[in-house]
């Protein structure tokens, strides 16, 4: 039976790049995303080339939306054998000045639809006696600049939640992972009549050890190496996927 990878946020930047990568490995893929217009455009794209997809509109922060979600992927592909929670919003403000919606807003999508999405497919994936769920976190759950309080808080969350949810699900065959990208240039991977061509300073290079900003695809390749049997000792942990930029000190 072939596998099914349900990615949150799948239509445009990482979580596009992320579906491509699943199909192009024989998976099924199902999108979720806000975006209708991306999220049928990656579909479309996807059964192009020969892939197996379906897309929902879906509020990952309202558990109702969650729920027929799933119910749909295991209507449509009857399995869920990989999450990946990948959707995310931020909204950057003097910490002063950030309005208390503002914040719980990203609290709700980031950490709380993590949560629900996590919850829902771990349901499915413990019948199924195998499972494996990637969240991406973000290397500002790990350091910070002003005014990113919501996101960073949101993101030290689901660190938090990928090691407990690991001990709590690893009797049921499912392994939990988080991923925390750095600088990875999104430009080139949404929608296409909205997609640009990325554009780096050679100092924008040289803040990055290996002399490059991050694309989709160094995330994408992360996820798929944490999904498969070859990472079937890993649970729990925080693979940081920034081209050394966070050990590289930089005085200016």
């Amino acid at each position: 039976m072939r596998k099914v990878a349900a990615i949150t946020g799948g239509a445009q930047g990482i979580g596009r790049a992320a579906a491509l990568a699943f199909a192009e490995e024989g998976y099924a893929v199902a999108v979720a995303d806000i975006d209708k217009e991306a999220g049928f455009e990656i579909v479309r794209f996807l059964h192009q080339a020969g892939g197996t997809a379906m897309f929902m509109h879906v509020d990952i922060a309202d558990e109702a939306s969650v729920k027929r979600w799933m119910n749909m992927i295991i209507k449509e592909f009857g399995r869920i054998d990989v999450l990946m929670n990948n959707a995310g919003i931020g909204k950057n403000s003097p910490m002063l000045e950030l309005p208390l919606a503002d914040f719980d807003r990203v609290i709700a999508v980031n950490l709380r639809g993590t949560f629900l999405c996590s919850q829902q497919a771990a349901s499915y994936m413990r019948k199924q006696g195998k499972g494996a769920i990637i969240n991406i976190a973000s290397t500002r759950g790990l350091m910070s600049e002003a005014g990113t309080e919501a996101y960073s808080a949101s993101k030290g969350g689901i660190l938090a939640l990928t090691h407990a949810m690991a001990v709590s699900l690893g009797h049921y065959g499912i392994r939990v992972n988080a991923i925390s990208p750095g600088w990875i240039e999104t430009a080139d991977w949404q929608l296409s009549t909205r997609a640009k061509k990325p554009q780096h300073s050679e100092r924008d290079r040289m803040q990055h050890p290996v002399g490059r900003v991050g694309t989709p695809e160094d995330i994408a390749q992360a996820c798929l190496f944490l999904s498969s049997d070859k990472a079937g000792f890993i649970t729990g942990q925080n693979l940081v996927v920034d081209g050394g930029m966070t050990i590289k000190m930089i005085y200016e």
